[in-house]
């Protein structure tokens, strides 16, 4: 083994000094071919002049008998000198006289060694890492306190033993594969993992990091062993994998912000949160919300511990499905866990015992018995938002999955708890939409008046079934056996535009019975908008006709301008003067009169009808123009032709249009 760590050079003189042996080492070492060395004197061909007379002193005491050791310089064959540590010691000759063999290693290699000893020997005794060297046969040849330490076994337990009898409560066969493999191929591996319990600390699993490297003879490329490296990686390793459970976490609570109320709507919000939930957290999903919340007003709704599932997901084919229909009722047990939970507004886990409590109704038999024998484990959480508890969320897993853990549970009540907020805000959408509608059908008309001299028809078309906006018309009958038209466009959505537009139809009545004329109308009208805030604005066309003359006077607010037909099939828009829009406060408004013969028609309309995305106010005007052809139609038919020329696609703001056309 030295002679394979440390090339050792060799060579025997005769009784005169003449060479006789000549080591392939030493030809290595010196340059020197045997056959061009052997026979010749020793000191011209090696030694040095300055030191010729010192081994000829060497030379003496050796054939007398002395072993001599020390730092001697040698010539190489090309000239330059080889420090090299001498052992000189006595030996007979071929022919039985005293001559020398002398034995030689290169002095650096000497200290390359001790260095590389010296360094192996504190890597061994001072590392924290585990180091082994082991043989061709895998068996363990030394160890160095950390790894005793890693595996419980004291390091001479470990010489002349394999892994799998050392420590077989680790992937032990395997390692001892890939170790083989670093032996056969000459190729070190780094970073295999090796898993399990050893004496050292029984009771808890370990991971360590474990590189393998071959131990080579240089000169004849043969496997010597191998040395192991082992780092013990448990704590970074749970580290890494809490940072990605919660990066996990992070991206689910992502996906449910991104899943979970895409609409408005309660029920479909409710559907997306069990979807959501089912089948990546949990095998089934319950959502219920108290009927108190769902129908405030109602005094039998309001009793107390009354719930209304919304929304579930039993995949599960063994579940009683029928029992677990959105929109059923039950009343929650008295003193039971769910009672708790919804009184407190915390979250808890359900267990075996709670079962009894919570399957009360003999008609739930069944549910009883499937979550007593299918259920691993089941959580019920509330679910809050802004301080109300609205409902709760009852989640489960079978008993053939891994039962929720702590950090499932965190991550269920946050998702609960955005979902919770997300159906708060689709239930108050839907209740303030619901009054909104409610105001807006009591303001809006149901069906217009006969008046002398006009055919009326109107129609108002929303944009979203989910929204309310403010635009209307109404037909007034004013003193003097006149007729008022009125048709405006609060702007904004929801109960507050609807609002605005009940007081603005009021106002417009109440001042057309007392003969208010169309400028001075728009004038108190702009007074009733700014009392009513800032933000406040409108559009309005007011326009009277008196059939005894067959008249108009028409004033606009920052209204689009009326379309006026005639039998002939002239179409014009009104350009009188245009207004400003209610609540601005300038008073700017003027009227113009205009006189239409028997069958002419007057368009009152909002922005709606003209005003798109892909088109302007004078493209939609001119397209309003070529829908109005053939007068003599009748008006329903002529108004829906219009419309669905001008609302190809669905409308992109509310629509309203009233048109009169004069009788004679």
């Amino acid at each position: 083994m030295l002679r394979e760590l440390l090339p050792i050079a060799l060579w025997r003189e005769d009784a005169e000094g003449r060479i006789v042996e000549w080591s392939l080492a030493a030809q290595d070492l010196l340059g020197h071919r045997p056959e061009h060395v052997l026979g010749r004197l020793a000191a011209p061909l090696l030694v040095p002049d300055a030191n010729r007379e010192l081994a000829e002193r060497l030379t003496h005491r050796v054939q007398a008998g002395e072993t001599m050791v020390g730092t001697l310089p040698v010539r190489h064959r090309d000239g330059h000198t080889v420090a090299m540590e001498m052992w000189i010691v006595p030996a007979i000759d071929p022919d039985g006289r005293p001559g020398a063999m002398l034995i030689a290693v290169e002095t650096s290699e000497v200290l390359r060694m001790r260095e590389n000893l010296a360094a192996m020997e504190s890597l061994f005794t001072q590392s924290p890492i585990g180091l082994a060297l082991l043989g061709p046969d895998l068996r363990f040849l030394r160890v160095n306190d950390a790894l005793a330490r890693m595996n419980g076994v004291a390091a001479a337990e470990h010489v002349g033993r394999r892994l799998t009898e050392v420590v077989p409560g680790v992937n032990a066969a395997s390692l001892e594969s890939l170790m083989r493999q670093v032996l056969e191929s000459g190729s070190a591996v780094v970073d295999a993992r090796r898993v399990g319990r050893t004496p050292a600390d029984p009771d808890r699993d370990h991971i360590w990091s474990c590189s393998y490297a071959p131990l080579v003879d240089r000169t004849e490329r043969r496997s010597l062993g191998l040395i192991a490296s082992l780092v013990d990686i448990t704590e970074s390793q749970e580290a890494h994998t809490e940072v990605e459970r919660a990066r996990h976490r992070f991206a689910l609570l992502a996906e449910a912000g991104a899943r979970i109320g895409t609409t408005l709507d309660l029920q479909r919000t409710a559907e997306e949160t069990v979807r959501f939930l089912v089948p990546q957290l949990a095998d089934s999903a319950d959502v219920q919300m108290l009927e108190s919340v769902l129908e405030p007003d109602d005094p039998v709704a309001s009793t107390r511990g009354v719930l209304r599932r919304l929304a579930a997901r039993f995949p599960d084919p063994t579940a009683p499905t029928s029992l677990l229909v959105p929109g059923q009722t039950f009343q929650i047990p008295l003193d039971s866990v769910y009672e708790g939970v919804v009184a407190r507004g915390r979250p808890t886990n359900l267990f075996t015992s709670d079962i009894p409590h919570l399957f009360t109704d003999p008609r739930t038999e069944a549910l009883r018995t499937y979550f007593a024998t299918r259920i691993g484990s089941a959580r019920l959480i509330p679910m809050v938002a802004r301080g109300q508890v609205l409902g709760s969320v009852t989640v489960t897993r079978l008993r053939t999955r891994e039962p929720f853990d702590e950090q499932d549970c965190v991550l269920i009540d946050e998702v609960v708890a955005r979902a919770a907020l997300n159906i708060d805000n689709a239930r108050l959408y839907t209740t303030q939409r619901e009054a909104a509608l409610t105001l807006q059908r009591s303001l809006t008309n149901s069906a217009l008046p006969d008046v002398t001299g006009l055919e009326l028809t109107g129609r108002y078309l929303p944009a979203s079934a989910h929204d309310v906006g403010g635009d209307w018309f109404d037909v007034i009958a004013v003193p003097g056996g006149r007729t008022g038209l009125v048709i405006g466009d609060v702007m904004g959505h929801g109960i507050h535009a609807a609002a605005v537009m009940g007081q603005l139809r009021t106002a417009v009545r109440t001042l057309a019975r007392h003969d208010v004329p169309p400028a001075e109308m728009l004038s108190a009208l702009d007074a009733v908008v700014a009392d009513l805030g800032e933000d406040t604005m409108a559009t309005c066309v007011y326009a009277v006709h008196d059939p005894a003359t067959g008249g108009w006077v028409i004033a606009r607010a920052g209204h689009p301008p009326p379309a006026v037909a005639t039998p002939d099939g002239t179409i014009t828009f009104l350009d009188g003067p245009p207004g400003t829009p209610l609540g601005t406060g300038a008073h700017d408004f003027g009227a113009e009169e205009v006189t239409l013969p028997e069958g002419g028609l007057l368009v009152l309309y909002t922005d709606g009808l003209i005003e798109a995305r892909d088109r302007d106010l004078d493209e939609g005007m001119r397209q309003l123009a070529g829908a109005l052809r053939d007068l003599g139609r009748p008006l329903d038919e002529l108004c829906d032709d219009v419309l669905s020329r001008l609302l190809a696609a669905p409308a992109q703001d509310d629509v309203a249009i009233l048109l009169a056309r004069t009788t004679g």
